[in-house]
């Protein structure tokens, strides 16, 4: 962002009006280009910037590893199902008896619930591992991610069936504004706002105002304390800085960001089950941060674009590649796709190191600067 601040103020304008007019018509481009898919593949990827932002405040700005933050994606999105549909009453005799049709309790209400959930789930965590670091913080992050996907994989017993098991969780609302729920089609002058596009501006507004707190929280109090911490801790606890505070704020503060992002994609699907809560999806989010820029706001975003959609046109494009190379299809394309992937990852880490938007270095002037810039200016006469 640093070469907005080279622009005039009225350049800077303009190029703000252009970005947001590019990102309003960005959904109708997409139609045009690859059909509703494509859409919809936008709609994740913002989900996904939210998720990498969050993790970005753990592993980026405090320097602790963490391993399961997917977790916190669970549990926020396990919240909207079980308040948002039927699946309570359904099982549970005192929920049928009180709610027959189900709770569907609102979600601008649900929302904020699983996001105090997660952030509570991010304190659990974070308080019987204080003192870890390193390689055995990594581990327990790890644990602590395939319990609450194990817990969800086996809370679905006929007598206590609270998660429906690995069958998930169907006929979630979906989001409404206003009372006019986001999954039905919205006609304004003549043209039509499918689900997809409609949930893509509400993702947009999210995603950008996920951006604007993680920027406040880094230019904060603290979040000089988190790189302070992020540098050395021990420096950090003998200048008087919290490190127990420190590092909770650093973990419920992060998880609050999954569990919004959670609810959010259980709303979006309208199902969910313990399949989309894997450990691999926590290092897929993980390499986003690293691959963007570990620290840098810009660069994790870039990392968590560039990591969501380069599947996705490897997706679409490795099996017509081959045909035209080879005139059939030699390789599976699940198989390639990866390859590729994997290819494009170790080629960047190499030649990008710090990842692909990194966080600019800030050299302090050398001492004959400071001597010159001394002597040139000019000394007063008494």
């Amino acid at each position: 962002m640093g070469f907005l601040k080279k622009l005039s103020p009225k350049d800077s304008m303009i190029g703000v009006i252009l970005c947001i007019v590019l990102l309003a018509v960005l959904p109708f481009i997409a139609k045009e280009l690859g059909g509703t898919t494509w859409v919809r593949i936008i709609d994740m990827a913002l989900l996904y910037v939210m998720l990498a932002l969050g993790l970005n405040i753990v592993v980026g700005f405090a320097g602790l590893l963490d391993l399961g933050y997917i977790a916190f994606y669970a549990v926020g999105a396990y919240m909207v199902a079980l308040l948002s549909s039927s699946h309570l009453s359904d099982n549970f005799a005192f929920f049928h008896q009180h709610f027959p049709n189900g709770l569907h309790i609102p979600l601008l209400v649900i929302i904020p619930l699983g996001a105090g959930l997660a952030a509570i789930a991010g304190i659990m965590l974070g308080t019987p591992i204080l003192k870890l670091r390193g390689d055995y913080l990594a581990l327990v992050t790890l644990g602590f991610g395939e319990i609450i996907r194990i817990f969800m994989n086996n809370l679905g017993k006929n007598e206590f069936n609270l998660t429906n098991g690995p069958r998930g969780i169907n006929r979630i609302d979906p989001v409404s504004v206003f009372g006019y729920p986001l999954d039905r089609t919205l006609t304004i002058g003549g043209v039509q706002f499918t689900k997809e596009f409609l949930y893509y501006y509400l993702f947009l507004i999210l995603a950008a105002l996920t951006i604007f707190v993680c920027y406040r929280l880094q230019y904060s109090r603290l979040g000089r304390a988190w790189m302070a911490l992020r540098e050395d801790d021990i420096a950090a606890k003998a200048m008087g800085i919290n490190v127990r505070n420190v590092k909770l704020l650093a973990f419920s503060l992060g998880a609050t960001f999954g569990g919004v992002a959670g609810g959010m994609f259980a709303a979006f699907q309208g199902f969910i089950s313990p399949e989309s809560f894997s450990f691999m999806e926590s290092i897929v989010i993980l390499t986003m941060v690293v691959l963007g820029g570990m620290g840098h706001i810009p660069g994790v975003v870039l990392g968590a674009l560039v990591l969501y959609f380069l599947p996705e046109f490897l997706r679409f494009t490795v099996e017509p590649m081959q045909k035209a190379m080879f005139g059939k299809l030699l390789i599976d394309t699940a198989i390639l796709r990866q390859l590729i992937l994997g290819l494009c990852m170790v080629l960047i880490m190499l030649f990008r190191p710090k990842g692909l938007w990194p966080t600019p270095e800030r050299n302090d002037k050398k001492d004959e600067d400071i001597k010159n810039s001394v002597a040139s200016k000019p000394t007063k006469v008494a």
